[in-house]
């Protein structure tokens, strides 16, 4: 009896163990870090990365006016170190859930207080702060969501012919 729970444990833990490797190496849409140290704050986005594959975005995939979860699968993970002003707003140190409401002209930026969490379960209840920004257009459209982060502080989010930048500054303390 013990040789077999021994074995059913082994093969158990082999098939979990196997699940996760193939999950995790064949995402179709690959997850993706940016950090960033400026002055006295170190930055970090961790995000799914999905690709177009001929849907137009604010049509076929993330329709206008509807809140997104930034990314693919889990929800995309914005940390700060210090407390920091958005768009001239007030947000406290910490690691946030990044959600958009992308419109035509404009778009809402949301920092959520859960962030462990699947990206698709967003409770506004949590938000810790919303910025607007205006939504811009590119004429060189980009098939895979990108995030990047750049020295002045701006947040690029970037998909499709769709681009959203937000500006974080550290106070100087």
């Amino acid at each position: 009896m013990k040789t077999r729970l021994l074995f059913l444990s082994v093969l158990f833990a082999g098939l979990v163990f196997s699940n996760a490797q193939t999950s995790a190496s064949n995402r179709v849409s690959p997850m993706d870090s940016v950090q960033i140290h400026l002055d006295n704050l170190d930055m970090e986005v961790i995000y799914s990365r999905p690709y177009l594959k001929g849907r137009e975005f604010g049509k076929d995939i993330v329709p206008f006016g509807k809140v997104w979860r930034t990314g693919a699968n889990e929800a995309t993970i914005f940390e700060i170190s210090n407390d920091v002003m958005i768009e001239g707003k007030k947000l406290e140190k910490g690691k946030y859930s990044l959600y958009t409401i992308p419109d035509e002209k404009q778009t809402t930026i949301i920092f959520n207080k859960d962030w462990d969490q699947w990206g698709t379960v967003y409770n506004e209840d949590r938000d810790a702060l919303r910025v607007t920004v205006p939504t811009l257009e590119t004429d060189q459209p980009t098939e895979q969501f990108t995030i990047s982060l750049d020295p002045t502080g701006d947040v690029c989010l970037t998909w499709g012919e769709k681009v959203f930048v937000f500006h974080v500054v550290c106070p100087a303390e």
